[in-house]
């Protein structure tokens, strides 16, 4: 399959491109680079060295003899994206290219809207460019487990059914997100569904839950290693408390520590959404799924 990945140069974005192309799919990527931009402003880096996107992609190619194309752009730029799905026509794109931290978004109001306008903006012109330009695409999108927020109760893939007044219908299950960046992926939701209900866009929207953990086969040197934050702002649980631990810090969780979240291991997560590019939806079809392995609270 032809595989754009919008985000490739982040920590999931990279690990996914090298995941795809050593199993033989046709990978390119698209990024602004704003996540090193992101964490440098902040005061912080990744643990683990992150090459130049040119020396990423002349390593991979030396360790395993396949090429990964590469466009620097921004998801903003409306014409960008439309040239860019029009010239690769790729039977899936992977959206990933958002600003993945819900600190960030809660900084300030300057800080709010340049999620929010990244996030909504960038994912509704991907949409757009699949309209127009390659209608049989498939959209995977990254959402988030924290879009539903922590009901008391077993939370389904997308939809369940409610009874209300002596009446049924099947519904989509309640949004109860926590920051301005969760907000955003509710938006997304929501514009997804729509796009896939006028334009009957294949889609299937990945509620992830928070990964953990560093390496995949593919990593084979330090310059093929994807990032690896601690910071408060984009180091999210386990990592952050990983190296807390490994320096004796304490830990530090957010609030009382009280929050259920579900968790996977990094490996996993490739495995889940390359399950989910091999076996695309049908045409016209809005999936949901729930990706996670265990849920705990931040404090267990």
């Amino acid at each position: 399959l032809k595989v754009m990945i919008m985000g490739m140069d982040g920590y999931l974005g990279w690990t996914l491109s090298m995941y795809l192309a050593d199993r033989g799919h046709d990978v390119c990527g698209v990024d602004n680079m704003s996540r090193r931009r992101m964490v440098a402003e902040i005061g912080s880096h990744s643990a683990t060295p992150i090459r130049p996107m040119e020396k990423r992609l002349e390593a991979f190619k030396k360790a395993f003899n396949k090429e990964l194309r590469f466009y620097y752009g921004d998801l903003l730029e409306t014409n960008f994206v439309r040239l860019l799905v029009k010239k690769e026509k790729p039977d899936c794109i992977v959206h990933l290219g958002e600003i993945p931290s819900a600190p960030y978004s809660m900084i300030d109001a300057e800080h709010c809207n340049k999620v929010q306008i990244n996030n909504v903006i960038g994912h509704n012109n991907i949409l757009f460019a699949i309209k127009d330009h390659a209608p049989n695409c498939h959209l995977l999108k990254l959402g988030t487990m924290g879009e539903y927020g922590t009901p008391n109760l077993d939370i389904p893939e997308g939809f369940f059914e409610v009874e209300y007044r002596g009446r049924k219908d099947y519904l989509p299950f309640p949004r109860q997100p926590g920051s301005w960046y969760h907000l955003t992926k509710v938006h997304d939701t929501w514009n997804l569904m729509f796009a896939n209900k006028i334009w009957g866009i294949r889609a299937t929207d990945v509620m992830q839950g928070v990964v953990h953990g560093l390496n995949t086969p593919q990593m084979v040197n330090d310059d093929l290693l994807t990032r690896f934050d601690f910071d408060e702002v984009f180091g999210t649980a386990i990592n952050r408390f990983c190296a807390q631990a490994v320096i004796g810090h304490e830990i530090t969780p957010y609030g009382k520590g009280g929050q259920t979240r579900g968790y996977l291991a990094l490996r996993d997560s490739m495995q889940c959404f390359t399950l989910a590019i091999e076996n695309p939806p049908d045409e016209g079809e809005y999936r949901v799924f729930n990706q996670f392995d265990e849920c705990y609270a931040v404090n267990e």
